[in-house]
């Protein structure tokens, strides 16, 4: 598989962005631009603990639902669900119906509300590695997986966090900006 991909616009752009709109904005605005805030990186963990076992497209197309019944991520305001905002989420079919993963990202916000103001990105950055002036000649070279990732994904789990494994972390940790993946001939290389 080519690691580039040229769009109607002429611009070369990682493979997996394929031709589709959504996917092709998220790719040139959002994936790999630094991203700091509890609320937004609450946000980003709650989506990609969501995303485990699916397509991104997924979660991208579903997202405007997810942050409307999510009450747009807000850690306070999702702390508060109960078993009845469970029972309501697990018939929206506008988002993932998997009541783990909607108790997760409930029993997240909750952690996160005992966490000082800032803690959570301040945490989570402290994870991501150098800055490094080389990126992947090809997708085939990004790992799945980094001691980083490991390492905050253990960090969280130790503080109750759940559905922040090694491969979800630094799928974070690629959509947040912590680290840039875009591969070399990428415009946003």
């Amino acid at each position: 598989m080519t690691s580039l991909i040229t769009g109607p616009d002429g611009r070369a752009r990682c493979a997996w962005a394929g031709t589709d709109d959504e996917y092709c904005r998220y790719h040139d605005e959002e994936w790999g631009t630094p991203l700091h805030g509890d609320r937004a990186l609450f946000e980003k963990m709650s989506l990609e603990g969501f995303q485990a076992g699916l397509s991104w497209i997924t979660i991208l197309r579903k997202r405007p639902r997810f942050r409307e019944v999510f009450e747009g991520f807000d850690p306070a305001a999702v702390a508060q669900f109960d078993e009845t905002d469970v029972e309501r989420l697990m018939t929206d079919a506008g988002i993932i119906r998997n009541r783990a993963k909607i108790e997760a990202a409930i029993g997240n916000a909750r952690l996160v509300r005992t966490m000082a103001d800032g803690e959570l990105d301040e945490l989570m950055w402290s994870f991501a590695p150098p800055a490094s002036d080389s990126r992947p000649a090809e997708f085939a070279e990004v790992p799945a997986v980094t001691p980083e990732s490991t390492a905050l994904s253990k960090e969280l789990r130790r503080r109750g966090f759940r559905f922040v494994g090694p491969t979800t972390m630094y799928a974070l940790m690629q959509s947040t900006g912590m680290v840039d993946d875009h591969v070399a001939g990428c415009w946003r290389a």
